[in-house]
């Protein structure tokens, strides 16, 4: 038998004492939620003291306030606003990598998804939101109008000098549709600069996932089809979003549409229920929730194979009719 020297003893009981206590510590779970960008948005992480989660939390949530100056389309100085203003000019716009980056992302997808997400909804966007808001449908020449002004072509993109060419004068931005996956993705690499490698941000709906909590497969999502239908899963890593009529939408004269605007009609989605995507990325997760939303389950299952990581539950309603595609079960 081998003998080892006390202190030898002392010092490994000393070592594992310190290593239990350490994984012990990191085992605390924080909860922080602030409304931002329109949403409530809820950082839930593990990490080993209240000032380290005190610092992280404010860095994440931080992030997010500095992506809404330059993304948001409700902020007359914002720099997606003060770029849509100089549309048609024949300037190229130098912009910050976060909106060139975010702006990449939706070129991208417009490509893969003919059209069906746009960042250069902009003009619909604003009549729609008017017409929502006053419970005015809008005329079919104030739609004539905003759709000419649309068109992910017209905007032209230079990577080499981080700029931008909005080519048609009245063109305004809109990325709505991805900026809070952006956002969520962005506030938890703030958490991973420091460590902080089990967390999740659900910015309204959606949600972006790192490691699992401590000892557990994954974090425990549920997920809806808009009526009756729940589904519990354990996802880590990934982002989720969904997007449907269920709060936001507008009714005139008996009829339902969307908050979600279909890009060839210039008005809210008629058929569409809702949907939910899941990717590797929160932001591309968010676009393909809008993109497959207006595409329908036809077309979204041709585009889908664009992201083959990605994963759909759309549930459409069509006359009478109730489709479901479900790659979730």
């Amino acid at each position: 038998m081998i003998q080892v020297p006390a202190p030898v003893k002392i010092a490994f009981l000393l070592f594992i004492s310190g290593f239990v206590n350490y994984v012990t510590a990191q085992d605390k779970r924080y909860v922080y939620e602030k409304g931002m960008m329109g949403s409530p948005f809820k950082l839930i992480f593990y990490t080993s003291s209240d000032s380290i989660a005190d610092l992280a939390a404010k860095k994440a949530f931080d992030r997010v306030a500095e992506l809404n100056e330059i993304m948001s389309d409700y902020r007359d100085g914002s720099e997606i606003n003060r770029a849509s203003a100089q549309s048609g000019s024949g300037k190229w716009i130098k912009v910050s990598k976060d909106l060139f980056d975010i702006l990449a992302v939706s070129q991208d997808i417009s490509a893969k998804t003919d059209g069906a997400f746009d960042a250069t909804m902009g003009p619909l966007v604003q009549m729609w939101r008017h017409a929502t808001r006053k419970g005015i449908f809008p005329t079919e020449t104030e739609i004539r109008e905003a759709k000419s002004k649309t068109g992910y072509t017209k905007l032209k993109m230079d990577k080499s000098t981080q700029s931008i060419l909005l080519t048609q004068k009245g063109m305004r931005l809109d990325i709505g549709g991805l900026g809070k996956g952006y956002a969520a993705e962005e506030s938890l690499k703030e958490l991973k600069k420091m460590g902080i490698t089990s967390a999740m941000m659900d910015a309204g709906g959606k949600i972006v996932l790192l490691n699992p909590p401590p000892g557990e497969e994954g974090w425990n999502i549920t997920v809806s089809n808009g009526s009756d239908s729940l589904k519990t899963m354990k996802l880590h890593n990934v982002g989720l979003a969904t997007s449907g009529p269920t709060y936001r939408f507008m009714e005139y004269k008996g009829v339902r549409y969307s908050h979600i605007v279909d890009p060839k009609t210039g008005i809210g989605l008629l058929f569409h229920v809702r949907t939910t995507v899941i990717s590797p990325d929160g932001t591309v997760a968010d676009a393909l929730a809008t993109a497959f939303s207006v595409a329908g389950i036809k077309k979204s299952k041709i585009y889908l194979h664009s992201f083959p990581k990605s994963r759909v539950w759309l549930v459409e309603k069509q006359g009478e009719k109730i489709a479901e595609w479900n790659m979730l079960e």
